[in-house]
C-alpha cells in the first residue's frame, strides 16, 4: 500500500496534469472556431473552381490539352501527398490519416505501381519513415508557417508541379482529413494530378445541351492559368480542413483527458482518506493496547 505521502504527491501531479489538459482544451475550442470558419469558407470557392475546370475541360482532350489535365497517358509512378498536423495530444487524427496512407501504399504496392511520398506536417512523416522512409522524397513542416494561407498552398504546390513537369510521377493523390463536426473528422484520399480526374470525382460535368461555346482567350491558355491555382485551391483546402479536424479532435481529447485526471483524482483522494483512516485507527489501537497494558 503506498504511503500518505507518495499518495499526496500522486494526487497534487494529477491535479496539475488536469489543469494543463483543461487549458489546452480551451485554447483548442477557441481556435476551432477560427479554423471551422476558415474551412468552411474555402469549401464553395473550391466547389466553384471545380465546376469551372469542369467547364473548360469538357471540350478538352488529345494531344493539345494541358498535361496537368490529362495526365502523362500512363499510371505507373504515384506521389501521395499526406497532409497531417505538426502537433500531437489530438486523440486518433493521425493515426487515422497515416493509417489511410498505408493502406493506399500497400495497395499500389501491391498492384506493381512504383509509390513516393511527400509529408505535409511532421506527425505524418514520423508515422511513415519506420516503414517507408525509402520512398519519402520530401517533407514539409507547417510550424514556421503563423497562419495556413495561399502563400503556403503555393509554396506545397510548386513542389508538386516541379516534381510532375521533371517527370517524378504520373498521378498524385492528396489524403488528408475532412471535417465533419467537432467530433467527427474523416480521412480521405483525392486525385490531385491529373485534374482531370479529380474533377470528375468533386464535380459532374455539364450538360451544355448542344451549345457550343467561344472562349477569348481560348481554352488551352485560360487551362494553362488556371490548373496550378486550381491545384493550390485543393491543397489549401486540404490544409483548412485538416486544421479544423485537428482542433476539433484536440479538444474532444483534452476533454476526455480532463474527465479521467478528474475520476483518477476522486479514486486517489479516497484511497488516501482511507489510508488515513486506517492510520489513525492503528495508532488508536496501540495507544489504547498500551493503556491497558500498564
Amino acid at each position: 500500500m503506498a504511503s500518505l505521502k507518495e499518495l499526496k504527491n500522486r494526487i497534487n501531479s494529477v491535479n496539475s496534469t488536469k489543469k494543463i489538459t483543461k487549458a489546452m482544451q480551451m485554447v483548442a475550442a477557441a481556435k476551432l472556431r477560427k479554423a471551422q470558419d476558415a474551412a468552411e469558407a474555402a469549401r464553395p470557392y473550391a466547389e466553384r473552381m471545380a465546376a469551372v475546370m469542369a467547364n473548360l475541360s469538357a471540350s478538352m482532350d488529345g494531344p493539345g490539352a494541358p498535361r496537368l489535365l490529362v495526365g502523362t497517358g500512363k499510371d505507373d509512378v504515384h506521389l501521395l501527398v499526406v497532409a497531417t498536423a505538426d502537433r500531437g495530444l489530438c486523440g486518433g487524427f493521425n493515426t487515422n490519416i497515416a493509417r489511410l496512407a498505408r493502406e493506399r501504399i500497400s495497395a499500389l504496392i501491391t498492384a506493381g505501381k512504383t509509390v513516393k511520398i511527400l509529408t505535409v506536417g511532421k506527425k505524418g512523416y514520423d508515422a511513415l519513415k519506420r516503414l517507408y522512409a525509402d520512398k519519402i522524397i520530401d517533407s514539409v513542416e507547417l510550424k514556421e508557417a503563423k497562419t495556413l494561407d495561399g502563400a503556403v498552398a503555393a509554396m506545397i504546390g510548386d513542389k508538386i508541379t516541379a516534381l510532375y513537369d521533371g517527370g517524378e510521377f504520373d498521378v498524385c493523390e492528396v489524403i488528408s482529413s475532412e471535417f465533419v463536426s467537432v467530433i467527427s473528422q474523416k480521412p480521405k484520399a483525392r486525385t490531385l494530378i491529373p485534374a482531370r480526374d479529380a474533377i470528375d470525382e468533386s464535380v459532374s460535368r455539364p450538360d451544355l445541351a448542344g451549345a457550343i461555346y467561344e472562349y477569348e482567350p481560348d481554352e488551352e491558355e485560360i487551362l494553362a492559368a488556371l490548373l496550378p491555382r486550381y491545384i493550390n485551391t485543393v491543397i489549401l483546402s486540404a490544409l483548412l480542413e485538416n486544421a479544423a479536424g485537428e482542433m476539433g479532435a484536440k479538444m474532444a481529447a483534452m476533454d476526455a483527458a480532463t474527465r479521467n485526471a478528474g475520476e483518477l483524482i476522486d479514486k486517489l483522494n479516497l484511497e488516501y482518506n482511507r489510508t488515513r483512516q486506517a492510520k489513525i485507527t492503528k495508532e488508536l489501537i496501540e495507544i489504547i493496547s498500551g493503556a491497558e497494558a500498564i
